[in-house]
């Protein structure tokens, strides 16, 4: 008698959770060639990377993980949007920021500067849900390069390099209502 097969939303959670360690940990390409893609699926089909993170890059690298989950709940479902970036505190200079998007949607990383009076999540919005970029210092959106693009597709990674002075910094994903969702993260450059 043949076993059922394990029913995909119970294995997709632990897959993800997987991927956002794994990228974290700046492990994720080498896991998902070892392992194959067909064992990182996520909802759509989409691989945690389809393109490799830089190498050799100078300077210090800040790895950024853009993640949205679907989560089921009593009301139907909603989908939780992260943005974790690893390490939170970064020496000056040099910075290459890497974006990888482990999410089912379209991402992209914004850096702007905080004032000592900011918080960080709470930036205006504009009637599309997208927050000012006036300031922005870099752009990470280009889906296997670096700098600006049209966003990161999923399973993709981008990456920017900037030079950062001492001060406080906000990494925020900049697409419709993403940054209200829960798409920031506070950056220390010391």
């Amino acid at each position: 008698m043949a076993r059922p097969r394990p029913h995909t939303r119970q294995l997709r959670f632990p897959l993800v959770l997987l991927g956002i360690l794994l990228a974290l940990t700046g492990c994720s390409s080498s896991v998902v060639r070892a392992m194959g893609p067909a064992s990182m699926m996520q909802r759509g089909g989409h691989a945690a990377t389809r393109c490799p993170a830089p190498r050799h890059v100078p300077g210090t690298v800040l790895r950024v993980s853009l993640m949205d989950m679907r989560h089921p709940s009593m009301m139907g479902s909603h989908r939780r949007m992260m943005l974790r970036a690893a390490p939170g505190t970064v020496p000056a200079g040099t910075v290459t920021i890497v974006a990888t998007n482990l999410g089912s949607r379209r991402h992209e990383l914004v850096v702007l500067p905080l004032e000592s009076w900011q918080n960080v999540g709470q930036r205006a919005t504009d009637s599309g849900g997208k927050v000012l970029e006036r300031g922005s210092l870099a752009e990470a959106s280009r889906a296997c390069g670096p700098g600006a693009g049209t966003g990161l597709r999923p399973g993709t990674t981008g990456w920017v390099r900037l030079d950062l002075a001492p001060g406080r910094y906000e990494l925020v994903c900049n697409e419709p209502r993403h940054y209200a969702s829960g798409m920031y993260a506070e950056l220390v450059v010391s």
